[in-house]
């Protein structure tokens, strides 16, 4: 029995070695779950993006921005002269936090009258914008009492923020649009992985080897179904967003359904590359699993990617989903437009000529 046993397990042993691909995918991705999670999650926000309108620019502002800055929270990116460009940063996503210090800040807060500085924050976030909410607060607390004890006064820090986009900070709003993206991509990446294994696994490969048609012009064929399919998927879930969960919708429809296009194209593209590089249904399914997991951890979906190191952070930049959960919050709580999120669109669209172009290359019409 023993041996009859052994035997299948020989067999199986040799038909995983000839199986290079799954093998892999079996061996790396325990490895790359454990690396993405352990830097990946992480709910403690860090590394906030700040902007900075210091009217006052005196020895108080200063001091009041250098007990914001030393606590690792807020990063710096700059200074502007105007509210109107604190406005437009945040609006952008260059900045989640914008500090305005007033000319009179110093004045009032030796004074007696209480220095007034306002903070305006980016909301769309609700983890971010409560922890700086919470962290701001205790410095302005912390600051004030430092100062009450080496004037032996009452000069006090009189903080206002702004919670700007959701002021209630309803996670729901921050995770609808989020979902939105990630359905699309799941079902768009899923239903195209299939495309060409399909073909193979069920032997009609051979017809389309002998058709006069270009690799590219299958790969157009392939992919407009579910374009059409992803559109319709695109009206239901923000139907589902605005009129069930009660989200908000503060931009223009149109142009969010034009840049979904553009997000489309690159997740059907990957969903092709997918299906040209895997020999059966199994495979590209382990593929796109593979390919899924990133795009939920490193894009911004789950958690901030402030809080993120470096290298993470910037390995995020090479998902499609990133830039396009950034034009999914921008328009639906922002309500900005392509003036302000064509940093996110430009890279999506060429990301999406790029991975289409490969996958038309990467297909040969033969069978192997």
């Amino acid at each position: 029995m023993l041996s009859r046993v052994w035997s299948i397990v020989l067999k199986e042993l040799i038909q995983i070695r000839r199986d290079p691909r799954t093998l892999a995918i079996v061996v790396v991705m325990p490895v790359m779950q454990l690396i993405l999670f352990g830097y990946a999650i992480n709910t403690s926000v860090e590394h906030i993006p700040t902007v900075v309108f210091d009217e006052a620019r005196d020895v108080q502002s200063r001091g009041f921005q250098a007990a914001l800055f030393t606590t690792g929270y807020f990063d710096p990116i700059g200074e502007v002269d105007s509210l109107d460009a604190v406005q437009a940063a945040i609006d952008g996503g260059q900045a989640k936090v914008g500090l305005v210090l007033p000319p009179r800040f110093s004045r009032d807060l030796l004074g007696g009258q209480g220095g007034q500085a306002q903070l305006l924050i980016d909301g769309s976030d609700p983890n971010t914008a409560q922890t700086a909410l919470l962290v701001a607060g205790t410095i302005a607390q912390a600051r004030s009492v430092d100062l009450a004890a080496a004037r032996a006064a009452v000069p006090r820090i009189d903080l206002r923020p702004i919670v700007l986009y959701n002021p209630s900070m309803q996670s729901v709003n921050f995770m609808v649009p989020g979902l939105l993206g990630l359905i699309l991509q799941f079902q768009t990446l899923i239903l195209t992985a299939f495309a060409i294994v399909r073909e193979r696994e069920r032997g009609t490969l051979e017809q389309l080897i002998v058709t006069p048609i270009k690799p590219w012009e299958l790969m157009l064929g392939k992919i407009l179904p579910y374009v059409g399919l992803a559109f319709v998927a695109v009206l239901i879930a923000t139907g589902v967003g605005v009129y069930w969960f009660g989200v908000d919708f503060a931009g223009s429809f149109p142009l969010l359904i034009a840049l979904a296009a553009i997000f489309v194209l690159s997740s059907l593209g990957i969903g092709l590359l997918v299906s040209t590089v895997s020999r059966t249904q199994t495979q590209a399914m382990q593929l796109s699993m593979f390919i899924m997991l990133p795009s939920i951890l490193l894009s911004g979906f789950m958690f901030a990617r402030e809080a993120m190191p470096s290298p993470i952070r910037e390995l995020g930049l090479l998902i499609p989903l990133t830039y396009f959960l950034r034009i999914l919050r921008g328009i639906i709580l922002k309500g900005v437009g392509l003036e302000v999120l064509w940093t996110d669109t430009l890279p999506l669209a060429l990301f999406g000529l790029a991975v289409f172009a490969l996958s038309s290359l990467r297909f040969q019409k033969t069978l192997d």
